[in-house]
């Protein structure tokens, strides 16, 4: 049997579960327990929320390396006792005493670093994969809405780059933590060796961080400017690899070739000129370091001149100074890595924060997909059981009537980008932020209003809109040239819920003409096809794809140019299977074909999105002018091809 038998999983406790993270975000009713939805509000809230989902691995990752500093905490002072109470007071068991606490503390630090990476790693993944969840449960809750809002390579780069940016933030959260506990530990003992030492020790890392924080402002604009070009790069990529068929077809690779050299350049620039800065912090840390090592050393010196402090305890204390240098670079490491988590942050609530447009009525109304559907904006009837073919001289507004059959906006809409303001500063950077969300928000309300008010699309008198989404989607089916193929087995693009069998799936397959995809496999039904089926020809992508949406069955079936890319005598097999198969339910083709055309049990012609006629094709062509100056020309046009 083709049918899939649902795999067992065993009953987990959630609340014990962390990797791999459990992510119900942006619920759409699937869900049997959802999560929260992240805090939106700002950057630091939206990390603040993030912190908080793993604060349990991150609490035990901060004891871990607590202990695992042990021997850098109290390593010196050990050392100094058995220089003073071993080596220069000629006790050998002193010594032996001092070397075995030595040897502990070596042995607990030793194990507890193991612990401490691995939860580290932990976190860190914990963070990526849950970021990535996030995006994908975004994207599924948002639908055809999203592109509308963000372009592809925000989406992009949040899954990919920002996410690990919010893992780095976990990691070094638990070391600057620990490194801070520790800190304060060593400034405790030194100050009952040397109230001036342990001032100086104390004092160090507060003023070496104060000093850098000029830097952090100009490296955070500039890495906020090489976030946005590297997102900007990864679209044009994006968008060079789908189209890149085409490309070839009409001699546009060296253009895009030098248009994505060009915005490399921009993010390279960007990328310079963001490491400069970062390498400035960084200079500062290790200037002030050395500053401090060397002070240290001075004051410690003199005390010994003095007999203010012995040699061990000045051996301590150079062992300290060098520890200290750990948690100064650790705070600095912090403010660098929070910086950069802050600007993905913004990136990743510009995603998270959308809201889908979709409001279910309070009490809806079922649908009957066997009734009569009618749109009042065209006045266009799709009657029961019969194959109506919509012609249209412009071909985007039978694509238009066939989103509203399906209760989809329009792709009428280019997405807001996140770098209107980038290499700004000042007024111009406000100005150009301000002027970004509020077309976002104009973008947002017209999508809200578009969903929410009558939809003008009535199946069996019930208009879309008092219809919750879910019965839209199970009664109207709307396959269009943007319909795509993920990367997987053939199996899951014919039947990717998994509700087929075997003779199904292949009667699907034969009336969409595919057989020669099942057949070009080595493996058959498990043969894999790449993401967006790159590795198949235009036509026989187009094929699955119809195949696919034949397979689901639904009462309506709205196709819009479903053999654009086919050759005549293909075309001709599949407009007569798919009539025969999809005889006796409702089906709604646009395209100026005559070879559906022939098939079809109706003809609507639109022009200027109304309906202007209907009936027989071969009554419209024999006494509809215009009928039939849309489809001669297409005739026309097909044999000039």
């Amino acid at each position: 049997m083709f049918r899939r038998r649902a795999a067992t999983t065993p009953r987990v406790h959630h609340d014990m579960q962390d990797f791999p993270p459990r992510i119900a975000t942006f619920f759409t009713g699937t869900d049997v327990a959802p999560t929260p939805d992240p805090d939106t509000r700002s950057p630091a809230a939206f990390l603040r929320w993030m912190l908080r989902q793993q604060w349990q691995v991150i609490a035990w990752s901060t004891v871990s390396c607590l202990l695992w500093l042990l021997p850098l905490t109290f390593g010196p002072y050990i050392f100094g006792r058995a220089v003073d109470d071993g080596i220069l007071a000629g006790s050998t068991g002193a010594l032996l005493a001092w070397a075995g606490v030595m040897l502990a503390v070596v042995l607990v630090g030793g194990v507890f670093g193991v612990v401490f990476h691995t939860l580290v790693v932990r976190s860190w993944l914990i963070s990526l994969y849950g970021t990535t969840q996030m995006v994908t449960r975004k994207v599924a809750q948002m639908g055809h809405v999203l592109p509308r809002r963000s372009p592809t390579g925000e989406v992009l780069s949040v899954s990919s780059s920002d996410s690990d940016e919010f893992g780095a933030l976990t990691e070094i959260l638990a070391r600057s933590i620990a490194q801070l506990v520790s800190y304060l530990t060593v400034a405790a003992i030194v100050l009952t060796m040397s109230w001036q030492l342990g001032v100086v020790v104390l004092v160090a890392a507060p003023v070496l961080v104060l000093a850098a924080m000029p830097l952090l402002r100009p490296l955070h604009r500039r890495q906020q400017v090489e976030r946005s070009r590297n997102s900007e790069l990864t679209s044009l990529a994006t968008d060079i690899v789908a189209g890149l068929r085409i490309l070839r077809g009409i001699g546009g690779e060296d253009t895009f070739g030098r248009n994505y050299a060009t915005q490399s350049q921009h993010a390279r620039k960007a990328g310079v000129s963001s490491g400069i800065w970062q390498a400035a912090v960084e200079a500062v840390g290790v200037l002030f370091s050395g500053v401090f090592l060397v002070t240290l050393v001075w004051l410690g010196t003199r005390q010994v001149q003095a007999g203010e402090l012995t040699v061990g305890q000045l051996v301590s204390f150079l062992g300290y100074g060098l520890f200290m240098v750990g948690p100064i670079r650790t705070f600095f490491e912090l403010a660098q890595k929070a910086t950069r988590a802050l600007v993905s942050a913004r990136k990743a609530i510009a995603i998270f924060e959308q809201r889908p447009p979709w409001r279910d009525p309070e009490d809806p109304q079922p649908l009957d997909g066997s009734r009569e559907m009618v749109d009042d904006l065209s006045g266009f009837t799709a009657h029961p059981e019969l194959l109506t073919v919509v012609v249209s001289a412009v071909p985007e507004q039978s694509a238009a009537l066939a989103d509203r059959l399906g209760r989809y906006l329009p792709p009428d809409t280019d997405p807001v980008g996140e770098d209107d303001g980038d290499g700004l500063k000042g007024r111009a950077a406000r100005r150009a932020r301000a002027d970004r969300e509020r077309r976002r928000a104009r973008i947002a309300a017209r999508d809200e209003e578009a969903a929410t008010r009558e939809w003008g699309v009535r199946l069996g008198g019930v208009d879309l809109s008092a219809a919750s989404l879910a019965d839209v989607r199970r009664q109207v089916l709307v396959s269009d040239t943007g319909s795509g193929l993920f990367a997987g087995t053939l199996q899951d693009a014919i039947d990717p819920h998994g509700t087929l069998t075997r003779e199904q799936a292949e009667q699907a397959l034969r009336v969409a003409n595919a057989e020669d995809v099942y057949d070009a496999l080595p493996e058959g039904w498990q043969g894999q096809l790449d993401e967006r089926g790159r590795g198949l020809s235009g036509g026989q992508r187009q094929r699955v794809v119809l195949a696919r949406a034949l397979a689901t069955d639904a009462p309506i079936l709205v196709l819009v140019e479903p053999t654009s890319a086919v050759d005549a005598h293909t075309e001709a097999r599949i407009a007569e299977r798919v009539s025969e198969l999809r005889r006796g339910r409702t089906t709604v083709v646009c395209t100026v074909s005559p070879l559906w055309l022939h098939h079809a049990d109706r003809v609507v012609l639109l022009r200027d999105g109304q309906v202007v006629a209907e009936g027989d094709h071969a009554d419209l062509l024999a006494h509809d002018a215009a009928y039939r100056d849309v489809v001669v020309r297409s005739m026309d046009e097909e044999v000039s091809s």
